[in-house]
């Protein structure tokens, strides 16, 4: 058997950098099956890290975009209480120009910024103090919105450039994948694996018991980047999909997941429990049996699994 030579490509992912095996050219021997497996599967874990970065991007761009419109909605109401202040004012000043002293006038009427506006309107004898105070207030929720507007419209932008970065890489691997599962088909005569049958569901109870039978009934479906049913998933997608239907919310990224259920041991594994895999990069849902349930990688279908078919990370709750 000869040696196939291998071409690493670098994928950069913020600090780290993933090393993803490129198909072998048409110079080379023609790989053996097992060969390309084993290249197949290291670029599949490659890519997984990718779209998990980019699902957990598309979180946090969900989030920033629902402050943005948080904060929006209380300005409102703030807008229209300022503006019947100024309205105030200006029934003051009218008042002041039919008899009114021209000093007061001459500062209401003079050229400068707003703030210097604030600060002549302050010493204007006409004005009532109720008035006074909520200019003021205004003007410091004013600026507490405009920096907190700011920050957020700055965060956006930065989130926005990395999911585009991420979509960028996940395109490039996406290529070298392409051609290897091609390799793939000229290998085992398929490029996909062998669907599997159907399994019914254990008869569990409670929301954990929605959430297994949701992931039995996903068997079959193909796996696909960035989905989240109800025709097909990625890891995170399924595990959250599942959950969704037992009412339970949970984010499209396994990194956050992790984050959010209760961590346990092993010993403590029960049906509807989470299983974290290859740092966080990976995610079933355990139904069982020393069994979970997952979407593994192109090519294959949501599936049952031993719980050791890798090195578990950790396990989780949903809480």
């Amino acid at each position: 058997m000869p040696v196939v030579p291998r071409l690493l490509r670098i994928v950069l992912l913020g600090a780290a950098a993933v090393a993803v095996i490129a198909p072998a050219t048409s110079a080379n021997a023609t790989p053996s099956p097992s060969d390309l497996q084993q290249q197949i599967n290291q670029s599949s874990a490659a890519l997984e890290k990718i779209v998990e970065q980019y699902n957990g991007i598309g979180e946090q761009l969900k989030a920033t975009q629902t402050s943005i419109a948080a904060l929006d909605a209380k300005m409102a109401p703030l807008q229209s209480q300022v503006d019947s202040a100024y309205a105030n004012v200006s029934e003051i000043a009218a008042q002041a120009y039919k008899g009114g002293n021209p000093s007061s006038m001459a500062l209401l009427l003079s050229d400068g910024t707003s703030g210097d506006l604030l600060s002549n309107l302050t010493t204007l004898n006409h004005i009532a103090s109720a008035q006074q105070q909520q200019i003021q207030g205004y003007s410091q929720m004013k600026s507490q919105y405009d920096t907190e507007k700011t920050r957020l419209n700055t965060l956006l932008s930065q989130q926005q450039a990395d999911q585009k970065n991420l979509a960028d890489q996940k395109t490039k691997i996406e290529g070298d994948l392409a051609n290897l599962m091609a390799m793939r088909k000229q290998a085992y005569g398929s490029a996909t694996a062998a669907k599997p049958a159907p399994v019914a569901a254990p008869n569990i109870a409670g929301s954990a018991g929605v959430a297994v039978r949701y992931a039995y009934n996903a068997i079959g479906k193909p796996y696909v980047y960035a989905a989240a049913g109800p025709s097909s998933y990625d890891c995170s997608g399924l595990t959250m999909a599942a959950w969704a239907a037992a009412g339970k919310s949970l984010p499209h990224n396994a990194a956050m997941q992790w984050n959010q259920v209760a961590h346990i041991s092993r010993s403590q594994l029960q049906a509807g429990d989470l299983v974290f895999y290859s740092n966080l990069g990976h995610v079933a849902i355990y139904v069982g049996n020393n069994q979970v349930i997952h979407a593994p990688q192109p090519g294959e279908y949501v599936k049952l699994s031993s719980v050791d078919m890798m090195s578990p990370y950790g396990y989780g709750r949903v809480r």
